[in-house]
């Protein structure tokens, strides 16, 4: 709404596109609120970032959901983006594919890890495989002298009321996230059996 998750996705984008032999595309998915009331809530103006329809995901070798919280848990845009996804889940067009999490809250309480903790559902019933980060960015992790989003499970922000934006520990994690996803994904893509590709899903 306010643009955190976007900014998230845009650092995990250049990390993604800094592994060798690997391109990234960045998307949003429909808003489902009405003008009306994104004006009341004084959300800005939605960048100029592609809608996606739900058929292109198969296109991709890896993916990273991004999105924010509502009482810790996805907000009900992606859930009914994912919703509208039923066609690829019968036919299990996502299976094998590896695939991220990343999550903007309003509070410090807000869902950092129950967001991507409930979503991971999502991921199971297509059959992708979850790729967190653990503990790979290192001593950054258990930094305790800042406010800082972001988990084992994958980066995060605060948003506040929309005001506070994305610190630089945050992008950087978020980075680091996306050579992690775009790594894992190519190796993925070298080492794939031909008993999962797409030609052999049932319908």
């Amino acid at each position: 709404m306010y643009g955190h998750v976007e900014r998230l996705a845009r650092e995990i984008l250049l990390g993604v596109n800094s592994v060798e032999g690997v391109e990234g595309k960045l998307w949003q998915v429909p808003e489902t609120l009405s003008t009306e009331e994104l004006a009341r809530l004084r959300a800005p103006p939605k960048s100029d970032v592609p809608i996606i329809n739900p058929f292109k995901l198969p296109e991709a070798d890896g993916l990273v959901f991004g999105f924010p919280t509502r009482f810790g848990m996805m907000a009900a845009q992606f859930k009914a983006f994912l919703d509208s996804a039923q066609y690829l889940w019968i036919a299990q067009m996502l299976a094998t594919k590896p695939a991220g999490i990343f999550y903007s809250t309003s509070s410090q309480g807000g869902g950092q890890e129950t967001t991507p903790l409930t979503a991971i559902t999502q991921l199971v019933h297509h059959g992708m495989l979850f790729v967190p980060i653990g503990y790979t960015f290192g001593t950054g992790m258990f930094e305790m002298d800042e406010v800082k989003g972001g988990s084992p499970y994958g980066a995060g922000t605060y948003c506040g009321d929309g005001s506070r934006q994305p610190t630089e520990y945050e992008l950087k994690q978020a980075f680091h996230q996306g050579i992690c996803i775009a790594t894992i994904s190519k190796k993925l893509k070298e080492d794939i059996h031909p008993i999962f590709t797409i030609h052999n899903r049932a319908y």
